[in-house]
């Protein structure tokens, strides 16, 4: 019973919640950045709301609409400083993980013209510009975590930073920004807010507080997981999808991800797989290793899912998902050796990994 929590970002939850609240935005300085990918913020109407408040306020817009599915550190560098020299008070990110993710380390560069964007990973800063998250999809969890995870390519791999000064201010979550979203992004997407949930129930960094968190989104995940295979979504279910992402990412913030997440990765670096589905192909040899140090916990899941056992919960997984992808002998041991530079995500999973056993997982899987 020994834990600690804290969430410093305020959230708004519900249809039209950014108008309702609009008064907010002008708190925040008159000068904004606006944070986006090419098309899911304008096809989401998100973006248009956002500038409609904006014009309400008399806040200058800059809109950077440049951010890649997986940021890179040169494309958050440029934005940053775009954001130095027209002198933005704060920043706004609106879309899926990768817009807001980006939308942290843009407001650590725009508050530090000093440091260059690699610095970012020493976490050694003190100012950060004010942050507001819109997330358009029902994933990552992203608006309500300190996380920002982009690509390092020298490294081959993603990188995460964050402290407790890079959580969003302020996160509007309004479900009807997914009803546009296509079969696949929506399954990528809700997938990858399970696994947060599941990573963090399973997690030894887990406290009796997210564990509750935890159930509660495995729960509500479960209600629309069979609708999901077969794409048969209402906007219930959509609402429902969004609320697990939330608690997705309330979640980690507490208790971080273990190495489903950090072999995930390799999926999205190497095969452009998407972030949740990379995570998704993982889950069945995931659950089966950690079995027999958290057994009760897994039952639990499995219970809350309505499934028998992890075979049945794997084969609806496949069914939403597809297989993955067959890997080389050479590519095994790339992943293995790439895996291990997630320390954080194998010190905090519940089975003992080493090198062995994440390159016996990545065979199997």
């Amino acid at each position: 019973m020994e834990f600690k929590y804290a969430i410093p970002t305020k959230i708004y939850f519900g249809e039209n919640c950014i108008a309702k609240n609009a008064g907010i935005f002008a708190q925040l300085g008159k000068t904004v950045m606006i944070v986006t990918g090419k098309h899911s913020a304008k096809a989401s109407g998100a973006l248009n709301d956002v500038v409609m408040v904006m014009d309400e306020n008399k806040i200058e817009c800059i809109i950077f609409d440049e951010i890649e599915n997986n940021p890179s550190v040169e494309t958050v560098e440029k934005a940053g400083k775009i954001a130095v020299q027209k002198k933005v008070d704060f920043i706004i990110g609106i879309g899926g993980g990768s817009p807001i993710d980006a939308s942290k380390a843009i407001a650590v560069l725009a508050a530090n013209p000093d440091i260059i964007a690699t610095d970012l990973f020493k976490n050694d800063f003190e100012k950060v510009l004010p942050i507001i998250a819109i997330p358009t999809t029902a994933g990552t969890g992203s608006e309500v975590t300190s996380y920002s995870v982009l690509v390092r390519k020298d490294l081959q791999t993603k990188v995460s930073f964050g402290t407790e000064k890079t959580y969003p201010q302020y996160a509007f979550l309004d479900a009807k920004y997914t009803f546009t979203l296509g079969k696949s992004i929506t399954i990528n997407t809700a997938v990858d807010a399970f696994t947060h949930a599941l990573e963090g129930y399973l997690a030894n960094r887990s406290t009796v507080i997210s564990e509750c968190l935890s159930l509660e989104a495995i729960k509500t995940f479960g209600k629309s997981m069979r609708k999901l295979a077969n794409f048969e979504l209402d906007n219930n279910d959509r609402e429902n999808l969004m609320y697990v992402s939330l608690l997705g990412g309330i979640i980690i913030a507490q208790t971080g991800v273990t190495i489903a997440h950090g072999m995930g990765y390799c999926y999205t670096f190497f095969k452009d797989i998407p972030h949740g589905k990379a995570n998704g192909f993982i889950m069945r040899e995931y659950l089966k290793l950690n079995y027999d140090v958290a057994k009760a916990k897994i039952d639990n899941v499995l219970n809350a899912l309505d499934c028998s056992d992890i075979d049945e919960f794997a084969d609806i997984l496949k069914t939403i998902l597809g297989d993955a992808p067959k890997l080389t002998v050479e590519e095994i041991q790339l992943y293995t050796e790439l895996t291990q530079i997630q320390k954080g995500s194998m010190s905090n999973t519940p089975h003992e990994v080493n090198a062995e056993v994440i390159y016996e997982l990545w065979s199997k899987i």
